[in-house]
């Protein structure tokens, strides 16, 4: 039994973003020499997550469109408040919030050394709060 984790490093460029690491997934499981398993990615943020969905950049945009509709940055939050247990003011609560409904991680069987999965399904890092650098973790299990 093989079982490899490893970490991808995102940077992400705006406040909010959807950025493809399909490939680099898939990089990771080539390299790993896992030929039937399983491969689960996490984020590590409180305020990204992950999602899977076809490809396209309309898509990416209706996203992230209908997240700020549902949780504007303006809306009177309770996490928007001096924060005594961190010493800091709380100020993106629609973050985590699109965190919370979009999920923070995927997992895929991985077949004759290939992530097993629709031949549209892409999986997007989701950024909520940036631009920051960010981590994925991207864990492989199998023979």
């Amino acid at each position: 039994m093989i079982i490899k984790l490893e970490r991808l490093k995102i940077q992400s460029r705006r406040s909010e973003e959807a950025i493809n690491i399909t490939a680099l997934v898939e990089e990771a499981i080539a390299q790993s020499g896992v030929q039937n398993g399983l491969v689960h990615v996490m984020t590590t943020h409180t305020s990204s997550g992950l999602v899977v969905t076809e490809g396209i950049p309309c898509l990416e945009q209706d996203i992230l469109t209908h997240l700020a509709r549902l949780f504007p940055e303006s809306e009177d939050y309770h996490h928007r408040r001096y924060l005594d247990y961190d010493g800091r003011l709380g100020f993106n609560a629609d973050a985590h919030l699109k965190s919370v409904v979009g999920g923070i991680s995927c997992s895929f069987p991985i077949e004759n050394g290939k992530m097993a999965r629709g031949s549209r399904q892409t999986i997007y890092f989701m950024e909520y709060d940036g631009p920051l650098e960010r981590t994925c973790l991207i864990q492989i299990l199998g023979e």
